[in-house]
């Protein structure tokens, strides 16, 4: 365990990337802890504005992330330089990603249902750098054996097949699948095979004309989301706080 440890995790060349890492959920974790007690009126925190204009979190996100960009860039990798770059980036990264909903939506959604998108994408994005820093490659590189690598038609041929097993988990309605198994291919293979989600692209195109596989994809995603969709609102209103309820609307009114 040590051994894997100092190879995958403490190894110099992974350093900056742990850093970053840290920096980005610390900065997350932070950030949420203090908008919900801005929320409840607790505590010393308020709102930050300027000629009353409320700035949110993302515009010195931004700036942190360019600069962290280009100072990783500009700097020795292995150097302080390096680490205090690495160290801004994912302290930027924290804070747009916090509010990445909001950049989607181009709206204040932050305590809306619409805002959930923030947390999905801050966890899932955590766990992608977790697995980059435990080894894994993109596509499936690392499954090769040093022969293998060695082999330049086999290297485009691994990751030309993973991308293709992951485009085809996105077509299938499943994002998040195609996202970690760019990572880890097994995932992008079983994202791959299985049934595609009722409304999405690889259905509308291929499930026109087949009403049994209709049937039985909108029966898989009804049974999964029945059962993975509470316990995944309960992860994250744990995380993030519990979004305000939808005002109550008469019939037939947007």
């Amino acid at each position: 365990m040590g051994h894997w440890w100092v190879r995958n995790i403490v190894e110099p060349g992974k350093l900056p990337l742990l850093l970053a890492l840290a920096a980005f959920v610390l900065t997350f974790v932070v950030t949420r802890v203090i908008t919900r007690l801005i929320r409840a009126g607790k505590g010393p925190f308020g709102n930050v504005k300027a000629g009353g204009l409320h700035i949110h979190h993302v515009v010195p996100g931004v700036l942190l992330t360019v600069v962290g960009g280009f100072g990783a860039v500009a700097s020795d990798r292995h150097g302080a330089g390096g680490t205090v770059s690495a160290v801004l980036f994912g302290m930027g990264a924290g804070l747009v990603l916090d509010e990445f909903a909001l950049i989607l939506h181009l709206d204040d959604v932050y305590w809306t249902e619409e805002g959930r998108k923030s947390v999905e994408v801050v966890v899932l994005t955590a766990a992608l750098v977790g697995l980059l820093l435990a080894g894994f490659s993109p596509f499936g590189v690392n499954d090769l054996s040093q022969e293998e690598l060695q082999s330049r038609g086999d290297v485009l041929a691994t990751i030309a097949g993973n991308f293709l097993l992951s485009l085809i988990a996105l077509a299938k309605g499943k994002a998040r699948t195609a996202v970690v198994g760019a990572i880890v291919s097994p995932v992008a293979l079983v994202g791959a095979i299985r049934l595609a989600r009722p409304g999405s692209p690889w259905a509308r195109r291929f499930y026109g004309r087949r009403p049994r596989a209709r049937a039985k994809a909108a029966l898989r995603a009804y049974r999964h989301d029945r059962r993975w969709a509470g316990p995944s609102r309960a992860v994250q209103d744990w995380i993030g706080g519990r979004p305000d309820p939808r005002p109550a609307r008469l019939p037939g009114r947007k």
